[in-house]
């Protein structure tokens, strides 16, 4: 993986002394998350009191998260902490885009994808106390975010046999929650067979001035794509978190046949899923269009949420676009 954005990197950010007074902190809970319950919620709010003005609002449903953060943002808040899985963080993101109010993360689903990318223990109490440490080392920083018709997203998304698992997954969450990623492999499998053996959806990618037809498009701000358990998934290992540009790959071929040697490179640790035949690797560009080749709607998921079906995903980077403190 490659390493995280420098201080010295970080563009626009500064580092500033301990204010007067403690600086304001609005927690956005998810109580539906993997591993958030109502007493953990009340240990860590308790805990982060004793260095910041805090208050806890937890989330009622669907983009409640992105409007709490919005309104954080409008009312000035110093940082936004969002305490659930990669699909809260990706809505806080939302609201906060462009703000100057920073956002980060507790882990409190079931994989925590961007908290492990910024180096934010996975242990909820080691993390908290993390955020208690930085209420002395402020130096808020800027990330950039990528964005499919209008979404924004933090790490990874996928248009395709990807987001086919992740509305499979996404229709069952107590699976979800009690399997993890073994149910992404049952998800992935029966999906694989069902849709994608005979007459497999198809994609066309813009990219780079070239047009590739295949089954799935990955696009990345950010290495890795995803985990699975503790280990990391790379796609497009070129991806960093501050370089402004996109990157990914097109899974040209889903046949029987190929499936198993690109799962072998995805898991491996020495071979990487660029080099394999069947797959297009791109990086370094502002924008890729991908859209159906016959016109019926395809699934995207934008970090690891499914958001629904679409004819056309058309991506873009906004470097700098989020203020983000780890």
């Amino acid at each position: 993986m490659p390493p995280l954005p420098s201080r010295e990197r970080a563009g626009d950010a500064l580092a500033l002394e301990a204010p007067a007074e403690p600086r304001r902190m609005r927690v956005v809970v998810n109580p539906y998350a993997t591993t958030v319950s109502d007493r953990l919620r009340s240990l860590v709010v308790s805990a982060l009191q004793g260095r910041y003005r805090v208050d806890a609002v937890d989330t009622e449903g669907r983009d409640h998260a992105t409007a709490l953060c919005r309104e954080a943002a409008e009312a000035g808040y110093d940082v936004v902490v969002a305490f659930g899985g990669d699909g809260t963080v990706n809505e806080a993101a939302n609201g906060l885009a462009g703000s100057g109010t920073a956002l980060t993360c507790l882990p409190g689903g079931a994989t925590n994808v961007y908290c492990r990318m910024l180096g934010i223990p996975g242990d909820v109490v080691d993390a908290t106390e993390h955020l208690l440490r930085v209420a002395d080392d402020w130096r808020p920083r800027r990330l950039d975010l990528g964005a499919v018709n209008g979404r924004r997203f933090l790490f990874s998304s996928g248009y395709g046999l990807d987001a086919a698992v992740v509305r499979r997954v996404d229709a069952h969450p107590r699976a979800k929650a009690r399997l993890r990623h073994w149910y992404f492999a049952y998800a992935g499998v029966g999906t694989f067979a069902r849709d994608y053996v005979v007459h497999p959806p198809q994609i066309d990618v813009e990219v780079g001035g070239r047009t590739v037809r295949g089954v799935t498009a990955l696009v990345q701000i950010g290495d890795p794509y995803t985990y699975w358990g503790g280990r990391p998934l790379h796609v497009a290992e070129e991806s960093a978190l501050d370089d402004g540009t996109l990157a990914g790959a097109v899974l040209c071929r889903a046949a029987p046949p190929d499936l198993p040697t690109v799962l072998a490179r995805l898991f491996s640790q020495r071979l990487r899923i660029a080099d394999h035949r069947r797959v297009y690797a791109w990086s370094g560009q502002a924008e890729a269009r991908c859209a159906s080749a016959d016109g019926r709607p395809v699934p995207l998921q934008v970090d690891g949420d499914y958001i629904g079906d679409t004819a056309e995903a058309r991506y873009e980077v906004l470097p700098g676009a989020l203020t983000v403190l780890w």
